[in-house]
């Protein structure tokens, strides 16, 4: 059995990747890398956010199947059993905590590090306060009106939202030096620094720029994006793009790290996959980060696939991301699930067998649930009561909508998401809330989530 590697970044939008056909450098490596993968230039996020994405990521089913993404249900099958029970050696690191152990993300893993516990200094001493102090205090409040003050007006970075990715990458190498050697191994990396706040390296922003944006202006353009995103100027806009794709360039100098490791200390073969859970938005429609529009600019995503002994293609076929756990358990010789809803790339790489035309995505919160569909030349986009579709091939940017002129494709595109929606329905189950203290609550404040 091969070896498998699986590479996924937070918040990679495909059109700012450089074998996609971004005009600038911001993945040297992973272009190079690309040139003997398989590199699939259609390929599609089912939700717009790290906690809604992955599930489809890491078991191969919609994020609202089994009772939805607040936890991975017990029904649903991760890559890490699978591969468990096909006698792999496991282990996954990451330090987003929508992944982590709360979430039952740990579940296969003979290694499982989430980073829970591994909070930087500032952040411990903000949960200090907190678990020291009255909330309801005046002590209490007039400090937590200093941290929140402090990275608003200074531009401090008062906590730590993320491992950073030569942490992340020491970690992995770590863990590749001490596998079993009697196992065929598996490892999940996921890196975190595309996702904002943007804090690149100076190394990495000077690729891009004259001058590095200091951490307290990037940490005062981050806020700025988030409460004022109406008041951000073209200026703005220029040196925030800057930050994200220095950010890039940052993880693609990790990633190329991460894969030279595995190639001098695993024997046998290697497959790997490189990917990310979602885009990022840059006022394309108005907004930034990536909120739950599913647009293309938060649903499309990069997604090389490297098997060893079998030559690169490229392919414009479509492609979800819930085809990537089947494609990988293929590739290791385990046993499809019955719980996966995707299907496995090996058919479309080795035969040009491929048969997925279109591409669902959907979310909830406590009172509202979000529905699209796309194919190559429509995108039909259900919100609340309120519908939208997009002509793709005239109008790529999704500027018009074109519901009312295009009844009959509406009607038809309505259709297929109200039978995805039963799809969905008939897997329901209820997994009861999820518990987490206040310092996770926290780390995921710092990210931009609410929790």
């Amino acid at each position: 059995m091969d070896n498998l590697l699986l590479v996924t970044v937070d918040s990679l939008r495909a059109d700012h990747v450089g074998w996609h056909g971004y005009e600038r450098e911001t993945t040297p490596f992973l272009d190079e890398f690309s040139e003997d993968s398989h590199a699939f230039t259609r390929t599609f996020a089912h939700a717009c956010s790290t906690r809604s994405s992955f599930p489809a990521i890491l078991t191969a089913s919609y994020p609202l199947m089994y009772g939805g993404f607040e936890r991975i249900s017990e029904e649903r099958t991760l890559i890490s059993e699978a591969l468990s029970e096909a006698g792999y050696d496991t282990a996954g690191l990451h330090s987003n905590l929508y992944l982590g152990a709360d979430f039952d993300y740990d579940r296969g893993f003979d290694e499982f590090f989430d980073s829970k516990t591994d909070p930087s200094l500032m952040a411990q001493l903000r949960q200090a306060v907190k678990d020291n102090l009255d909330q309801g205090g005046v002590i209490y409040k007039t400090l937590e009106a200093i941290f929140f003050a402090t990275e608003r007006q200074v531009g401090a970075n008062i906590g730590s939202a993320y491992v950073l990715a030569d942490d992340i990458t020491d970690l992995a190498l770590e863990r590749i030096a001490d596998a079993d050697p009697d196992r065929p191994q598996f490892l999940w990396v996921h890196y975190m620094d595309v996702h904002h706040p943007y804090l690149p390296p100076e190394e990495h922003q000077l690729e891009f720029r004259d001058e590095p944006i200091s951490d307290r202006r990037s940490i005062q353009l981050r806020r700025k994006m988030i409460e004022e995103p109406e008041n951000v100027t073209e200026a703005e806009v220029s040196d925030i793009v800057d930050l994200y794709d220095a950010e890039i360039r940052y993880a693609d100098s990790q990633i190329k790290r991460l894969i030279e490791g595995v190639k001098e200390a695993w024997s046998g073969e290697t497959v790997t996959a490189v990917t990310a859970d979602h885009g990022e938005e840059f006022k394309d429609h108005g907004r930034f980060s990536h909120h739950t529009t599913f647009h293309d600019e938060v649903l499309q995503v990069p997604l090389l696939v490297d098997i060893p002994g079998h030559e690169g293609g490229r392919y414009d076929d479509l492609v979800g991301l819930l085809d990537l756990t089947p494609t990988l358990v293929d590739y290791g010789g385990g046993e499809q699930s019955d719980a996966f809803y995707g299907s496995s790339l090996r058919p479309l790489i080795e035969d040009g067998d491929w048969d997925r035309t279109e591409i669902f995505a959907n979310w909830e919160n406590d009172d509202e649930r979000r529905f699209a569909y796309r194919d190559k030349e429509w995108k039909y986009i259900r919100m609340r009561d309120e519908e939208s579709l997009y002509d793709m091939q005239n109008d790529p940017d999704e500027i018009e909508n074109v519901i009312d002129d295009n009844p009959e494709i509406a009607s038809r595109l309505r259709e297929a998401v109200d039978n995805h929606v039963k799809e969905v329905d008939a897997t329901m189950t209820d997994l009861g809330e999820v518990e987490m203290d206040e310092n996770v609550k926290e780390r995921l404040r710092d990210l931009g989530y609410k929790e």
